[in-house]
């Protein structure tokens, strides 16, 4: 697994990079203004409308295809396949013929503070964007589809085409023509699907129209899959809370939670995605052959492996929000108002990014056990303590109390799916998982601590911007030094493999 965890966490760097870098432009030419909200609102309604379904069928559906594969061979799995790829795109009809003939009723539900120009605008952009369903339906299904085959550099890659598209259809539409950010962003989506193409045939897979409603493998993988649509709908809805109470705080709002999350999401995708992407389906096949052992050992180093890894960020992010938000965002049409909300929601979700992480983790392995009625409990609870402090703390913190009602509902109900899965499989090295962490928190600490200092007398010698890049690369080199001082147990396994692979190539 750690293998193939390194490889797709460099692509997914790469890849995480080029989508920041659309941000930062659309940000440039958009800064917090209508149109940016307009654009955003209409892309989160064609993804949560079709998104969270999209999600629960490709989770159910690894685990059903090694059963069948399994079961009844490499022919019936790809006779699934076809049969479920057929309902989802006359289910993807149904959805996109809806969301056309209610599009403005649907804006108002994602965005009640907009009226005029930006109801508008959005409108129009969301009439666009919701053909775009038919393609995230395919690229959902055969992601899943080529993963199960050992393939995850290719789905990993798809985000390049993607954020090339965006980054051009920003730019060509600054020129006074805000309808080709909506036209782009369809392109864009195609164009992942074409990437996979490829892969998708060498696997041998061919598609053939089969339509059954009464295969019993559909049934058993909706069954799978309805508790993570509805527990993946409840987080769309979280989102749509957000926007909607964001909507209603300032103009902007919606940009800058956006902007936040983005970054937030940057670490999440390079680190916690493609520990979970690579785990899925290792852990699914382990459930599948009643090998609990070596699932336990996975799940604990994947939980440990993040740790490391978000843990260093998380800190860092809350000590440089303001910082990282200037030199990322602080250009063009990017104002003061906005660095100071968008660095304000930066600071508080970074405190829940730990609790985000684990948690994708733990959902994983409950999915991969068929057991999706805990997880979606957990997300219930997080959308009702969400929505309370939603209301509560954004009278006070404004937009940042949105994103801290996030992060602290996030890390309670994170700490709750630990206690279930300990029960349901009981020990998976928690003890040392809890060392290390504590171990992990000392050492991204004092990094935090010692980095500031050096951003604070680095700033009477040189520029904000290069003293922010000084100070984070020290404070990288610092954690390094850090935790390998304090004996941290996954930093140790990681330095064996290294050390036996060095005495291979010698020998």
């Amino acid at each position: 697994m750690k293998k193939a965890a390194i490889i797709l966490m460099l692509v997914s760097i790469i890849s995480k990079v080029f989508g920041l870098i659309r941000d930062i432009i659309l940000s440039y030419f958009y800064g917090t203004s209508t149109i940016s909200d307009a654009y955003l609102v209409s892309m989160t309604i064609s993804t949560v409308v079709f998104g969270f379904i999209a999600s629960g069928i490709s989770t159910g559906y690894i685990p059903m295809y090694r059963k069948i594969e399994e079961r009844d061979g490499l022919k019936e799995s790809y006779k699934y396949t076809n049969n479920l790829l057929n309902m989802l795109l006359l289910l993807s009809t149904f959805i996109v013929l809806f969301g056309i003939l209610y599009t403005e009723q649907l804006v108002r539900i994602f965005a009640s503070g907009f009226e005029g120009h930006a109801l508008e605008l959005t409108v129009k952009f969301t009439r666009i964007s919701l053909i775009g369903i038919y393609f995230t339906a395919l690229i959902n299904l055969f992601t899943g589809f080529l993963q199960i085959h050992g393939k995850y550099t290719i789905p990993a890659l798809i985000g390049f085409p993607l954020n090339f598209i965006t980054i051009l259809a920003i730019y060509i539409s600054s020129n006074n023509n805000p309808m080709v950010l909506a036209v782009g962003a369809l392109v864009a989506i195609v164009s992942q699907w074409i990437l996979l193409l490829p892969s998708i045939h060498r696997t041998g897979y061919r598609y053939r129209f089969i339509l059954d409603f009464k295969d019993k493998n559909i049934k058993n993988m909706a069954i799978i899959a309805l508790p993570v649509i509805i527990g993946v709908s409840i987080d769309q809805i979280n989102v749509l809370v957000d926007r909607t109470i964001a909507s209603q705080i300032a103009v902007g709002g919606i940009s800058a939670l956006n902007y936040a999350n983005r970054l937030n999401g940057f670490v999440q995708g390079i680190f916690v995605v493609s520990i979970s992407t690579v785990m899925y389906p290792l852990i699914s096949k382990m459930a599948a052959e009643k090998n609990m052992n070596g699932l336990k050992s996975t799940v604990s180093e994947a939980v440990g492996g993040i740790n490391l890894l978000v843990m260093p960020a998380t800190i860092g992010a809350m000590v440089f929000a303001e910082p990282i938000v200037t030199l990322l965002f602080g250009r063009g049409e990017f104002d003061d108002k906005a660095i100071s909300m968008t660095s304000q929601a930066l600071f508080f979700f970074s405190v829940g990014m730990i609790g985000f992480g684990i948690r994708e983790v733990l959902s994983k392995v409950f999915y991969s056990m068929q057991d999706t009625k805990t997880p979606m409990i957990n997300a219930v609870m997080a959308l009702v303590i969400n929505i309370i402090l939603n209301i509560i703390l954004s009278k006070f913190l404004g937009i940042g109390g949105l994103a801290l009602a996030t992060s602290i509902s996030a890390l309670f109900c994170t700490f709750l799916l630990m206690v279930s899965l300990r029960k349901k499989i009981g020990s998976f090295g928690m003890r040392n998982i809890s060392i290390s962490f504590i171990k992990i928190l000392i050492a991204s600490l004092m990094m935090g601590l010692l980095a500031k200092l050096i951003y604070n007398f680095m700033l009477h010698n040189i520029n904000v911007n290069l003293s922010l890049i000084f100070s984070i690369l020290l404070g990288a080199i610092i954690y390094l030094i850090l935790i390998y001082l304090m004996k941290v147990n996954e930093v140790i396994v990681i330095l064996d493999i290294l050390k036996k692979k060095m005495n291979k190539s010698h020998s």
